[in-house]
């Protein structure tokens, strides 16, 4: 096969890690970790001093606190983390790039970047990220504190945070504002459609996440590598608390994670007159990024529609079926992440490719918005040693709200080029049921949570009117709480009333 020098091929990987409790441990900042990723990936594809000065763009992914307007960096951070890691590399990129929040982040910028290689626009591009959530959270309860911030000249293009519309204002007005209340929302959701009690869904959501320990042990990279039955993951105990139902502690990401990766990605031409080893090559050979509609537009909050068509485009640019697929990894920040796309496509939980190839967010580690660049950095490895086969990385931001793809093998394939833009409009296009927001009187329960992060359990419930219009309450009341608590709460009717701050208030709960 005759292929174009524009072909973009991924070339180097790179992952670091540190654990609190190793005898190598040095509190390294998100900088550094990230710095020593990028040197491991230009070291996997050649050598750093050969090819840091060839590097035109460094794209960088946002840590979680500097995710949002809200967010508190406590230890301070660099003003400029791209062009941070440029100086330990050696590198003077004509662009440093501050990626918009969410774990879509990584994919989607090797499917931009590939495209502006792909026209001759750029030369080599470095995508990288890190976290040190963990070492941040045991210095901080050392009561002591460290010096991250630093201030690097140079452009930047800060394309903002990138949350804009994930949560509308009746949802922050009724206190659902954290992945885990949003995530829960869904997740039961998916439990009424498919009518399981909550014993035998908790079980379920067990025998998904067991395999995910299996592999998180083998991978020295990973924050947890104890293995776990269906049945330890799916019971509550002391050390296994309920965070919000349905969810135990061990069913969501693991965000307290010291991990950096990277990977540089260049075009076949400057690869081979670098002299980068072909052995090295790896094709995107598709992918596709697309956002859902906001999470009270979405016809069916058990699934998420646009997650599922970007997977099933992606595959389209790559002329491949997911039975052509031969390792996979899913997003895993919530078991519904990982069912939305195993219920479309067939998937079962012992499929024998397995559905991650790293462990997975709750055991490998949920490092912030950067846990897809060691999903890409894995199959990477994965592949390389498996010439010819097909892997499929799946990368999900916000609340199953952006989703980004991509197909990837050694095997040459011509540069096909693709957008999402047919894709986006079909996503907008879809119709929204009606919202009302200012509920009161007798309504059904679409799906709820019962929160129990604060002092005192709290339930958040989106119900649907008796005109079938959409809205979102809370229930404060401890009564109405341990019904909710006691009982199961989906399909149940619902008394509303409107209290003096403007928000929907359950003060009553009829079971089915």
């Amino acid at each position: 096969m005759s292929i174009s020098d524009n072909t973009p091929i991924l070339v180097g990987v790179g992952e670091v890690s540190e654990r609190i409790e190793a005898p190598d441990y040095a509190e390294r900042s998100p900088v550094e970790l990230a710095a020593a990723a990028a040197q491991v990936a230009l070291e996997d594809a050649l050598s750093v001093a050969k090819l840091a000065p060839e590097i035109d763009v460094i794209a960088s992914i946002r840590q979680f606190e500097i995710s949002h307007g809200a967010s508190v960096a406590p230890f301070g951070h660099s003003n400029n983390f791209p062009r941070s890691i440029a100086k330990r590399i050696g590198a003077n990129p004509a662009r440093a790039v501050l990626e918009i929040s969410g774990g879509q982040g990584p994919q989607h910028l090797i499917n931009e970047f590939s495209q502006e290689i792909a026209k001759g626009k750029i030369g080599m591009a470095l995508i990288v990220g890190s976290e040190a959530i963990s070492t941040m959270r045991h210095v901080l309860g050392q009561k002591e504190t460290r010096d991250w911030s630093e201030t690097v000249s140079g452009t930047l293009e800060d394309r903002g945070y990138g949350v804009e519309g994930l949560l509308t204002p009746d949802l922050i007005q009724h206190g659902a504002r954290t992945p885990i209340q949003m995530y829960a929302l869904f997740e039961n959701a998916r439990r009424a459609r498919l009518g399981l009690d909550r014993a035998s869904y908790a079980l379920e959501m067990g025998r998904l996440f067991a395999p995910f320990t299996k592999v998180a042990a083998q991978n020295p990279h990973a924050m947890s590598q104890q293995v776990f039955t269906a049945e330890e993951l799916a019971t509550v105990t002391p050390k296994n608390r309920l965070v919000a139902d349905p969810f135990p502690r061990r069913m969501v990401a693991r965000d307290q994670a010291n991990q950096g990766a990277a990977v540089l990605f260049t075009s076949v031409g400057k690869a081979r007159a670098l002299g980068i080893p072909e052995e090295k090559w790896v094709y995107l050979h598709g992918g596709a990024d697309a956002k859902e509609r906001i999470v009270m537009e979405r016809q069916d909050l058990s699934k998420s529609k646009a997650s599922v068509r970007t997977i099933e485009r992606a595959l389209e640019v790559a002329n491949l079926a997911l039975s052509d697929i031969d390792v996979i990894d899913l997003y895993s920040c919530f078991p519904i992440a990982v069912f939305n796309i195993t219920d479309a496509f067939g998937l079962k939980a012992d499929d024998p490719r397995g559905l991650t190839v790293t462990g997975g967010l709750p055991f490998f580690g949920g490092a912030g918005n950067n846990y897809s660049m060691h999903a890409i950095a894995t199959m990477v490895q994965r592949l390389r040693s498996a010439h010819g086969k097909f892997g499929l990385v799946a990368a999900n931001g916000g609340f199953l709200s952006k989703y980004s793809v991509g197909v990837y093998s050694t095997r040459p394939a011509a540069w096909k080029g693709f957008d999402s833009k047919v894709l986006q409009a079909e996503v907008d296009g879809w119709a929204a049921p009606s919202i009302d927001p200012h509920p009161t009187g007798r309504a059904t329960v679409e799906t709820y949570t019962v929160d129990y992060s604060g002092p005192e359990p709290r339930g958040l419930l989106i119900g649907r009117t008796a005109a079938d219009a959409r809205f979102v309450a809370l229930a404060d009341d401890p009564a109405v709480v341990q019904t909710l608590i006691g009982e199961d709460p989906t399909g149940a009717t619902i008394d509303v009333i409107q209290n003096e701050k403007g928000r929907a208030v359950v003060t009553g709960v009829t079971p089915r």
